[in-house]
């Protein structure tokens, strides 16, 4: 049996095992090993450390491709792959579910219908800072409708992923409608953005977004204990003393929180939010503060691997990075699907 240590501070209260903490630190190394190799690989390789000790002079190329060109981009995939991993994990423990994920469940859907709203009728009229309002905007009215729509004397597991399901359907066919009647620049323009992509990322948009994570993710640990109680089953959660209905929607907005900066700055990334828990879960016992770095680990490395891919194995074309997440998520989801049968 895995040896642990409880941590209580206030309302902070948790068991870790020693083993999850090598495992976590294990992740982060893994992590910061990606991070080096998308600095320093692409059509100019780089030394990274020689390049990094050089950005006080910027007299080189080095510098400018890290400083400007690698390193925001890098950045960006990493915290779009972190807050849609967490987001899918708190879903998933909310839903009891293994297959929920922000795509899946609709708030992506709600995200992509704003943003396509927007590059059709707005785009000439508002300055393109405001796509990610819109995106965030939209994400949070799908959210509501689908708790709304879900509702009968409280809301159950199943009729809130089936919502979800119909809810996403629903903003697809949306989607697909604005895509029809706009002109070729703006479909072109949307079917980028709908893919998922970390091109052009820039400091003010890595600031931004990495405000709303950290926000995000320390709000998580204030649920740790509820998600732990809840994971164990309704009259469980109930007989503990959870609110279980108040809980659901707290989390349910905590996982917009999540997504929707990620997606509102990104893109309509595919499947991240459903593969690195998983992932995860395969290395981290059941505790949830563990849990949940882990993921934002996993997450951050699979979409930072698959923008390394995308500006390097094509060049000189730059494919979108939810290409690749898509081709590893698509697999796995039938994965799942197939294993759920037994």
């Amino acid at each position: 049996m895995n040896k642990t240590f409880t941590l209580r501070h206030r309302w902070l209260s948790f068991s870790v095992a020693y083993s999850d903490l090598i495992v976590l630190c294990l992740s982060l190394l893994l992590t910061l090993l990606v991070m080096g190799c998308s600095l320093s690989i692409g059509t100019l390789n780089i030394n990274v450390s020689h390049a990094l000790l050089k950005l006080l002079h910027p007299d080189s190329a080095e510098p400018f491709v890290i400083e400007t060109l690698r390193l925001p981009r890098m950045l960006m995939a990493a915290l779009v792959g972190a807050a849609l991993g967490c987001s899918g994990l708190v879903l998933q423990s909310m839903i009891r579910n293994p297959l929920a994920s922000p795509d899946i469940i609709g708030i992506t859907s709600g995200a992509s219908a704003a943003a396509v709203c927007f590059l059709s009728f707005f785009q000439t009229v508002l300055s393109i800072e405001w796509l990610p309002v819109f995106a965030i905007c939209g994400a949070f009215s799908a959210s509501l409708l689908i708790y709304v729509l879900s509702w009968r004397h409280g809301v159950t597991p199943m009729r809130l992923i089936l919502v979800g399901i119909g809810v996403s359907a629903a903003m697809g066919a949306i989607v697909t409608l604005l895509i029809a009647v706009s002109s070729e620049s703006t479909s072109l323009t949307a079917y980028v953005w709908l893919t998922g992509s970390v091109y052009g990322a820039s400091w003010h948009e890595v600031k931004a977004l990495l405000v709303w994570v950290l926000v995000s993710l320390s709000l998580s640990l204030f649920f740790a204990r509820r998600i732990n109680a809840q994971e164990l089953g309704d009259q469980t959660a109930v007989g503990l003393g959870i609110p279980l209905q108040s809980t659901r929607l707290s989390l349910l907005f905590l996982s917009v929180l999540m997504a929707a900066p990620a997606i509102a700055y990104a893109g309509a990334v595919s499947f991240v939010g459903l593969i690195a828990p998983h992932i995860a879960r395969r290395f981290i016992t059941r505790s949830f503060a563990l849990l949940m770095p882990t993921t934002a680990f996993t997450g951050a490395c699979l979409v930072m691997l698959a923008d390394l891919c995308g500006r390097t194995l094509f060049q000189p074309l730059d494919i979108p990075a939810g290409v690749f997440v898509s081709a590893i998520g698509a697999p796995f989801f039938i994965y799942l699907l197939f294993r759920q049968r037994f």
